[in-house]
């Protein structure tokens, strides 16, 4: 997270910068070394030079893992600001992987979770977003296409549950996920005092802030399937912790307007920039 967070609009990570981020962090130069080291053996970067003169370039598989996500958030913005209204249309994906493709069934299932669906029963999974170009992917990539079912309903029903808001009560842990946007927005807040307020912040200073918080965002938004606000209790702690860190990344990209500043800064503030021109118009 630390080194992708960093990952400058050139594709560079500089070395100098994730030391000394990863030390305010509390973590040891050894650490960052094991970890550059990683990411290099598994393809994911490039490395010139040594120490905190080298510089990282991040692979063009890196850059493109990343823009799934930047869809994720975009679509969570787009809901909070009402421009994303459910259409009552359940998605299932249903899956009959033989035991010898084992681990590519199991990767199917984690990616399902993991695009925000919850299992229904064995092999099946349901989610209230349009998620078929995704699951199709994955299918595709992990050679699992063929057993893949899809389809869509209007009329979903556990046992005697059937109204909609009570069916993702049950179905996905909420209580579990309104927690992590109230850590969420516990960690904001100060910082959206500093950032906003009249004292300097230096350049690694600013590079640690926006590391916390884009830490923070991933451990809240990964595990949220982002359900419709019509499927959520009200108020929903998700849409108060996202307006916080909107206003936090539009701070971070106003105070450093440095040509090597990370994609982070532009990516994040370009989102919450177009779901405000949305509103607007």
């Amino acid at each position: 997270m630390l080194v992708h967070a960093l990952i400058r609009e050139d594709g560079t990570v500089d070395a100098d910068e994730l030391y000394t981020v990863a030390n305010t962090l509390g973590m040891s130069d050894q650490q960052v070394r094991l970890c550059i080291k990683r990411l290099v053996s598994e393809g994911r970067f490039t490395h010139e030079g040594r120490g905190r003169k080298a510089e990282l370039h991040a692979t063009t598989d890196t850059t493109r893992a990343l823009a799934p996500n930047a869809d994720f958030l975009r679509h969570a913005f787009q809901q909070d600001a009402g421009l994303a209204p459910w259409d009552g249309v359940w998605h299932l994906a249903a899956f009959a992987v033989p035991e010898s493709a084992r681990t590519a069934r199991d990767a199917l299932r984690e990616t399902l979770v993991h695009l925000g669906g919850a299992p229904l029963q064995g092999g099946l999974y349901v989610c209230a977003n349009t998620w078929e170009p995704y699951v199709e992917e994955a299918a595709h990539r992990l050679g699992t296409h063929g057993a893949l079912t899809l389809l869509t309903t209007t009329d979903l029903r556990r046992g005697d549950t059937q109204e909609p808001a009570e069916l993702a009560r049950r179905l996905w842990p909420l209580q579990e996920i309104a927690d992590s946007y109230h850590r969420l927005s516990r960690i904001a807040q100060p910082r959206l005092a500093r950032l906003t307020g009249s004292a300097e912040l230096s350049p690694s200073a600013l590079l640690t802030i926006a590391v916390e918080l884009a830490a923070e965002l991933t451990r809240a938004i990964e595990p949220d399937p982002l359900l419709p606000p019509q499927l959520l209790p009200r108020p929903w702690p998700g849409t108060q912790a996202r307006e916080l860190i909107a206003q936090c990344w539009a701070a971070l990209h106003e105070r450093d307007q440095s040509e090597a500043r990370p994609t982070l800064f532009r990516l994040y503030a370009d989102i919450t920039r177009e779901t405000a021109d949305q509103t607007t118009h």
